[in-house]
């Protein structure tokens, strides 16, 4: 449940600093979801914060890579495991999970049944300094 109210409050605050031309999105429909890589859609570009959909099929990753802002992972639909600084964690619908900045990371679904994950950053890394 605190999960889901963190989330709701991030895009509500998002939300209010959006255009009002902008249309609502749905994380639970279209989910972008690609054959060969992984999938992904921006949800919320702004200034101090920035949120991203990702989806793995099985036997997706997203490979090794360093996080450009302070970041947090949460799980929609389906499972995960996050990498993070050499640690595997293994994540499920609900979970969310921290990432410091400038962690290593990545992301893979072991599992039989395609994942979707949040991925908000804050600041967006637009604004972190070198």
């Amino acid at each position: 449940m605190k999960t889901w109210f963190l989330a709701l409050s991030l895009a509500g605050a998002a939300a209010l600093g959006a255009r009002a031309a902008e249309p609502v999105k749905n994380v639970l429909k279209d989910i972008p979801c690609a054959d060969g890589a992984l999938g992904r859609r921006m949800l919320v570009d702004e200034k101090h914060l920035l949120i991203m959909q990702v989806a793995l099929k099985p036997g997706q990753q997203a490979p090794l890579h360093t996080a450009n802002s302070n970041v947090h992972l949460l799980v929609i639909e389906g499972q995960i495991v996050a990498t993070v600084a050499g640690k595997d964690t293994p994540a499920v619908k609900g979970d969310l999970l921290p990432v410091a900045f400038r962690s290593p990371m990545s992301l893979r679904n072991d599992s039989t049944e395609n994942a979707s994950l949040l991925v908000l950053k804050s600041p967006n890394p637009s604004e972190m300094k070198p």
